[in-house]
């Protein structure tokens, strides 16, 4: 998958929203204002919420030794950083693109979800 790719498949989300808080280095797809992929524009990688805890973001890591960590800052709330670039296969980042956007969109208050086709 190239970058591009990754990009567009985040931003033809339902309701999803390009960002750049911390500057051109990251983008940050949002969905009513809840991030749901932190894509790092200088490297391969793509943060995503890979559970609901910690322990279930865990299992993502010990499937992909090296190639999926643990987020910095947020990754006991079940973050990992993905190398969508390494041995991760595309439609496996895909399923955790959709899995993050999913679980942005139900925490967000009814009125502030974007209509689903």
């Amino acid at each position: 998958m190239r970058r591009d790719e990754l990009i567009g498949y985040c931003l033809a989300k339902p309701g999803a929203e390009e960002t750049y808080p911390w500057g051109d280095a990251e983008l940050v797809a949002k969905v009513g204002g809840k991030a749901f992929a932190f894509i790092g524009l200088d490297g391969g990688t793509v943060g995503v919420k890979c559970g609901r805890t910690a322990d279930e973001a865990a299992e993502w890591r010990e499937r992909y030794p090296g190639a999926v960590t643990i987020s910095g800052y947020i990754g006991r709330y079940g973050w990992n950083a993905v190398d969508w670039t390494g041995p991760v296969p595309d439609d496996e980042v895909r399923e955790l693109i959709d899995a993050s956007y999913t679980a942005a969109v139900a925490a967000l208050p009814r009125s502030r979800r974007p209509a689903q086709d």
